[in-house]
C-alpha cells in the first residue's frame, strides 16, 4: 500500500522522445523510465507537443521540433525538463521554460569535431567544384580531361574567417590551419585568447565586418535564435571578399538565403557550402538551381559515434535530474 505516499514518486518518470535515436540510446531509455517513442519518426504536430506538457515529465526533443511559448502551459506544467537532443536550443523558447519552472539541457562537446569535419568537407567540396564535377560525370556529360575544365580555387595557404569561436569554431580552425596551412583570422563576442587560438596564430579581429574583409572563406560557427537571426545578412555578405565562398553548419537562421543567393548570383561570391537551412527541410529553389553551392541536409553530426555520444549526454542529463542531482549540461 502507498497511503499517504505520492504514487508517482514510487514510478519510473515519464518521458516522450519525439524522434527516433539510436537503438543504444533507446534500449537505455526503455530501461531506465517510462518512455514513449516516436517508432514513425515523422515530427510531432504542434497539438502533440503541446499535450506532451500535461501528459510527460520530460520531453526529449531535437532540432526538428519548435517549442514556442505557445506550446507551454500557462501553469501547472507536468513537464520538469526538457532534454534536447543536440546542442543548439534556438528551437525552444527559453524564457517559457524559465517562467514555468522547466530545466532545459543540451548535448555539448561531443559534436565538436564530426561537425568541424562536415565544415571543411563543404570547404573543400565548394572550393574544387567538387558537386558540380559528380554531377556531370553521373548525368554521362564529362568529355574527359582539359587544362580548362571545371577550374576551382585553391585551398592552401587561404586565410579563414571563424564566425564564433567556440567548440566548434576552433575545431574548424584548427583543421584549417594544421591541415592546410590556412591564416586564421575570427570574431567572437567575448576574448578569446588561450593555448589553441596562438598556437594557430589567430587574430581576433573586433567586427564581424573586419573578418568578411579578410577571409577568403568564411565559415559561421555561432548560435541561432532572434538574436543572431540574419547576422549575414545583404550588407554583410556585400562586405566579404569578391571571389570568397560562405559556410555555414551553425544554424539555418543565422544567413539571409534571399540574400545570399542574390550574391550568389551577382558573383559577388564564388560559392557556399550550407548544412543547415532557415526553415528545414525546405530548402529555397534559389539555392537548389544555383551549380556553386554545395547543399547537405543536416549532417554536421550524423556519425554513429556522435549521434550515441548525444543521445547518452541527454540520458546523464535526465538520470541527474530525476535523482535530484547537479545536472551536467543544463541551459535553464
Amino acid at each position: 500500500m502507498t497511503n499517504g505516499i505520492d504514487r508517482r514518486r514510487l514510478m519510473k518518470p515519464r518521458i516522450i522522445v519525439t524522434r527516433r535515436w539510436p537503438d543504444a540510446v533507446e534500449h537505455i531509455l526503455a530501461e531506465r523510465f517510462d518512455t514513449t517513442f516516436n517508432r514513425g519518426d515523422a515530427p510531432l504536430k504542434p497539438i502533440e507537443l503541446k499535450a506532451a506538457f500535461q501528459a510527460f515529465d520530460a520531453i526529449l526533443p531535437t532540432v526538428s521540433d519548435s517549442l514556442p511559448a505557445s506550446l507551454f502551459p500557462e501553469s501547472d506544467s507536468r513537464t520538469r525538463i526538457i532534454a534536447n537532443y543536440g546542442v543548439g536550443f534556438s528551437h525552444i523558447d527559453i524564457d517559457a521554460a524559465r517562467a514555468q519552472g522547466i530545466v532545459v539541457t543540451n548535448t555539448p562537446g561531443v559534436l565538436t569535431d564530426c561537425t568541424a569535419d562536415i565544415a571543411l568537407s563543404l570547404l573543400l567540396a565548394v572550393a574544387r567544384r567538387a558537386g558540380e564535377g559528380e554531377r556531370q560525370l553521373r548525368a554521362g556529360e564529362w568529355a574527359g580531361w582539359c587544362p580548362t575544365h571545371m577550374i576551382g580555387a585553391k585551398v592552401t595557404g587561404k586565410t579563414i574567417g571563424i564566425i564564433g569561436m567556440g567548440r566548434i569554431g576552433k575545431a574548424t580552425a584548427k583543421r584549417a590551419h594544421f591541415g592546410f596551412d590556412m591564416d586564421v583570422v575570427f570574431y567572437n563576442r567575448s576574448k578569446v585568447d588561450d593555448e589553441e587560438t596562438r598556437a594557430m596564430g589567430a587574430r581576433q579581429l573586433p567586427t564581424i565586418e573586419d573578418v568578411l574583409a579578410e577571409a577568403d572563406f568564411v565559415s559561421l560557427h555561432c548560435p541561432g535564435g532572434a538574436a543572431n537571426r540574419h547576422l549575414i545578412n545583404a550588407e554583410r555578405l556585400a562586405a566579404m571578399k569578391p571571389g570568397a565562398f560562405l559556410i555555414n553548419t551553425a544554424r539555418g537562421d543565422v544567413v539571409d538565403q534571399a540574400a545570399l543567393v542574390a550574391a550568389l548570383e551577382s558573383g559577388k561570391l564564388a560559392g557556399a557550402g550550407l548544412d543547415v537551412f532557415d526553415g528545414e527541410p525546405v530548402v529555397p529553389e534559389g539555392l537548389t538551381r544555383l551549380e556553386n553551392v554545395v547543399l547537405l541536409p543536416h549532417l554536421g553530426s550524423a556519425t554513429e559515434e556522435t549521434r550515441v555520444a548525444m543521445g547518452m549526454k541527454a540520458v546523464d542529463n535526465l538520470t541527474a535530474f530525476f535523482d535530484g542531482k547537479e545536472v551536467p549540461d543544463r541551459v535553464v
